[in-house]
């Protein structure tokens, strides 16, 4: 199956080609300056050095996404999921965890973020 085109990285003045929106170089520099300046305070607070330890730990555990498994494909987790969110008085506990690739957890994501507007 053939590769989508690649396209002009976002940041201003960049001539690189991307899959995503940035190149390399300014996908890390766009991620430095969301966590820093728009990332809402409390959210920073609630994923810490000690989530990240949480995260790794887990991520090395369960290295296949678990909702992928569920449907008979094997693809590697990229991502931490809170079942019940830490805003919903969630916990970083192993039993509110799931391991997901980045497909299945924009899909859960978005379908939360989703009923929020509701």
């Amino acid at each position: 199956m053939p590769y989508k085109a690649k396209k002009p990285c976002k940041y201003q003045g960049c001539p690189n080609l991307t899959d995503g929106s940035y190149c390399e170089v300014h996908a890390k520099q766009n991620a430095k300056e969301y966590e820093k300046y728009r990332r809402d305070p409390d959210t920073r607070k609630r994923y810490n050095r000690e989530w990240k330890r949480i995260r790794d730990r887990y991520i090395a555990v369960h290295p296949l996404c678990e909702k992928c498994k569920q449907n008979g494909r094997v693809v590697t987790a990229q991502e931490v999921h809170h079942i019940k969110p830490l805003s919903a008085s969630g916990t970083h506990d192993e039993s509110n965890l799931m391991a997901l690739c980045k497909r299945c957890h924009s899909g859960i994501t978005r379908g939360e973020n989703n009923r929020k507007q509701d």
